[in-house]
């Protein structure tokens, strides 16, 4: 059809302003397009380039085996067993929320836990898995084995989680694991840790950290739409921890920890010849498999509430008055120091006035003549407030310091105490006055300022039995890789050796026998038929009394005496020290009969036929 010439003058501008506007259109449309493809190929293509591979292919980390613990026999004391951790990647499914509330009906569960899960997780990296539960149990398992079908996104990791056979029979020295921290990420990311792994927080676990954790390994598998796995394109080995081998003897452990039963309190026992530790206990005690399956916020805070104090470690963190057993070092600096013979005997009357002050005696009728002998068998306070008074403080605190108080002792385990040995110096720094000379009686027989900790006391002893030699207490015999291996060997470091006079040695030992061995001895209760004890009770004063004087049992528990016992065995050829304190046990009399009943079983065991030494098969 054509058209006269004037319409076709009318058409044309309004079809070329139509043809500019779609070219326009099409530039625009051409342009925004070319910014789209420079943003996804450019700015973010790292990241689509991450979700297309893990769409298709994810990386998956095997933790490695933590290294098992073992006792000087060979006997099992930490393991690894298998665990399951239920994990969901929402990317995996269409509706992230349906999903999870699904998994909750099927399992019988609340389903906000696991939303909650989803939600402080959105700021996680694409395909990286939510841990929606750990250690989970059998049930939950088979559950979600049987029915993947029906949740898109949801899998199962197997995991080592740590075992501790005892319970919290060894806690205390075996410690426990907890989830990396932020600030212990911080400083150890470099070493190749990452959020969520499991560090040692306290005991062996801490110390010996770099030898019983494993390396992690890892997988490249190729999963399907739903998450599934389908095949391992690649992997990565983990490699176990080394397994370590204790001084620590598990019979005797918890033949300790029975000892202490219904009681707060400590023991430690060493070998005589060397202070490795054969056992050390404090109760109450925890269970580390709480921390191992993941404590709850509850469960720790009870931890931290519980007035008994169950994660302090009373054996090498607590502090208290030595009471009595202070007299040995009294003993020993008087008969240095020539201030007594052995055979120098003073009066006792039941109590000493010093500066207008009154300081009894333990049996109110007084001991008569004593000598050091009878001083320290039938513990005569009397005596050594003398002896106190002639020393004076400073002389008092040098020869302490000389067997080990008032000074950590060296135990590879976090927390230890130093307590405090005081002298005219400290008070002067401390409180700005000086030593009244009516202070240093109390200070004589382990009161007063004094105090000590049980992991002293002990190697205190193990100075006195062995005749002098000092030495850092020790509890890690060897460390050996999987396959047995030796990678490194332990043995005792020796820290002091004191230059005693001989008399002054052989009149303390005879006098701690008869501590034990003689009618009249504080610490009769221990005497055994099968092997002859030496010790030295102490009972610590808590609360000063005021006017009559009241027996322990009438006094609330929180205001009795601290009872401590101390011995070593056979007393002739000390091979043994053993250390009970008791917080509120009354008089140092009531811990004897649990070191009796400790060495009766070291006694036994050593007896029977010599155990091999079972060294762990290696893993499959």
């Amino acid at each position: 059809m054509m058209f006269p010439p004037s319409s076709r003058a009318d058409i044309a501008p309004h079809f070329h302003r139509r043809t500019s506007q779609l070219m326009t259109a099409v530039v625009v449309v051409f342009f925004v397009i070319v910014i789209r493809l420079w943003v996804l190929q450019v700015l973010d293509g790292d990241r689509f380039t991450d979700l297309s591979k893990n769409n298709r292919i994810r990386i998956k980390t095997i933790p490695g085996i933590r290294g098992m613990v073992f006792d000087r026999n060979g006997q099992l004391l930490v393991d690894s067993r298998p665990s399951f951790d239920l994990l969901f990647v929402p990317e995996d499914t269409k509706n992230p929320e349906g999903t999870l509330r699904q998994l909750a009906r099927l399992l019988g569960a609340g389903e906000q836990k696991f939303l909650a899960e989803l939600r402080n997780n959105h700021g996680r990296r694409p395909f990286r898995e939510v841990t929606l539960q750990t250690d989970i149990d059998w049930r939950t398992v088979v559950v979600v084995e049987t029915h993947e079908m029906d949740l898109p996104g949801v899998s199962l990791r197997i995991r080592p989680k740590r075992s501790y056979l005892s319970d919290g029979v060894t806690a205390h020295l075996l410690g426990y694991l907890g989830e990396i921290g932020p600030l212990q990420l911080k400083s150890l990311r470099t070493e190749g840790y990452r959020m969520g792994d499991e560090i040692g927080q306290f005991g062996l676990e801490k110390s010996w950290e770099e030898d019983l954790r494993g390396h992690s390994g890892g997988q490249q598998v190729e999963v399907d739409a739903i998450g599934r796995q389908i095949r391992v394109l690649d992997q990565q080995k983990d490699v176990p921890g080394h397994s370590i081998f204790l001084t620590m003897d598990r019979d005797l452990q918890e033949s300790a920890h029975q000892v202490l039963k219904g009681e707060n309190g400590a023991v430690v026992m060493l070998d005589a010849n060397n202070s490795a530790i054969l056992a050390l206990v404090s109760t109450p005690a925890f269970n580390p498999n709480v921390f191992a399956r993941g404590i709850s916020a509850e469960e720790w805070s009870r931890l931290l509430q519980d007035k008994a104090r169950p994660l302090h470690n009373k054996a090498i963190q607590g502090v208290y008055p030595p009471g009595s057993i202070f007299k040995i070092v009294l003993a020993i600096a008087a008969l240095e120091e020539g201030i007594v013979r052995p055979d120098t005997a003073v009066p006792c009357r039941g109590s000493l006035t010093v500066g207008g002050r009154v300081f009894r005696d333990w049996k109110e009728a007084g001991h008569g003549m004593v000598n050091l002998h009878k001083a320290l068998v039938e513990s005569c306070d009397v005596y050594f407030y003398q002896i106190g008074q002639q020393l004076g403080v400073d002389r008092i605190a040098t020869y302490a310091r000389m067997l080990g108080l008032g000074s950590k002792t060296g135990i590879a385990l976090d927390g230890e105490s130093a307590g405090l040995i005081p002298d005219s110096g400290w008070k002067r720094r401390r409180f700005g006055e000086p030593w009244f000379p009516g202070e240093t009686p109390s200070v004589a027989i382990g009161q007063g300022y004094v105090s000590v900790t049980p992991v002293q006391i002990a190697n205190l002893m193990v100075a006195v039995a062995n005749g002098g030699s000092l030495y850092q207490p020790w509890f890690v015999r060897r460390v050996e890789s999987l396959d047995g291996q030796l990678i490194r060997e332990y043995g005792p470091e020796k820290i002091g050796s004191l230059q005693l006079k001989g008399t002054t040695l052989s009149s303390l030992r005879r006098a701690l026998r008869g501590v034990v061995q003689d009618p009249e001895g504080t610490g009769f209760k221990a005497k055994t038929p099968l092997i002859e004890i030496a010790g030295k009770t102490g009972t610590a004063q808590v609360a000063e009394m005021v006017g009559e004087v009241v027996k322990n049992k009438d006094l609330p528990r929180s205001l009795r005496d601290h009872a401590w016992f101390v011995a070593y065995a056979p007393a002739q050829r000390p091979e043994v020290v053993v250390v009970i304190m008791l917080e509120h046990g009354g008089h140092g009399s009531e811990a004897a009969p649990m070191a009796k009943q400790l060495i009766e079983k070291y006694v036994t065991l050593k007896g029977q036929q010599a155990r091999p030494l079972h060294k762990p098969a290696p893993l499959g």
